[in-house]
This record gives C-alpha cells, structure tokens and sequence, in this order.
C-alpha cells in the first residue's frame, strides 16, 4: 500500500517522535515533589500533619499569622520530611488565629 504525498511526511514525524528513547522524554517532566499537609485549628492551637509521598526531601515548616495585633506570629523550624514519612508540627497564638500556611522547601 503506497501513501499519499501528504500524510507520508506526518507518517514519518509520528513514528519518530514514538521511537525517542525514555531517557529524553523523562527529562522533560519535572519529577513530583511537595508533602501533602492538612492543618486544623481549634481555638488557638493549630495542627498541621504533612505526608511526603515522593522521594525527595521536604522541609516544610508552619507559619501562623495570628488576628490581635499584640499577639506574634510564629513559624516553625524546619522538618525534613522524607519519602513515606509522616510529620507533625503545631504552634498556637495566644487568641485568635488568622491564618495558618506550610512552606515548602526541596533539599
């Protein structure tokens, strides 16, 4: 069966785009990283559990900024979150809470 002038040229691009080798279509996907947290916030402490389930590091720290004006906002320290690790990090204001973020680092 011969092809028609028009589709041997596309025929020829899609064959060779499928035979690239992994290695060079790897490198163009930026690998996943960053744990999933889940805060709460219960009066004025705040909870936060992050789960990494990739294998790079991550070091995730929780801030809290909190509502009066005379109250100081806090940021944790760093914690190293490997692969499969499950981490807790807590903080509280001394009244009310205005928001609560994670950060997220890759080592």
């Amino acid at each position: 069966m011969r092809l028609s002038r028009s589709l041997a040229p596309v025929t020829l691009a899609v064959s060779l785009a499928l035979c690239a080798p992994y290695e060079a279509t790897a490198e163009e996907r930026p690998s996943p990283f960053g744990a999933e947290c889940r805060t709460s916030v219960s009066g004025s402490h705040v909870v936060a559990h992050c789960h990494n389930a990739y294998v790079d590091v991550d070091r995730v720290r929780l801030h809290i900024e909190c509502d009066r004006w005379w109250d100081l906002d806090t940021d944790s320290a760093p914690v190293d979150t490997g692969p499969a690790m499950t981490v807790k990090l807590t903080g509280r204001c001394w009244k009310e809470v205005r928001s609560v973020w994670i950060s997220h680092q890759r080592l």
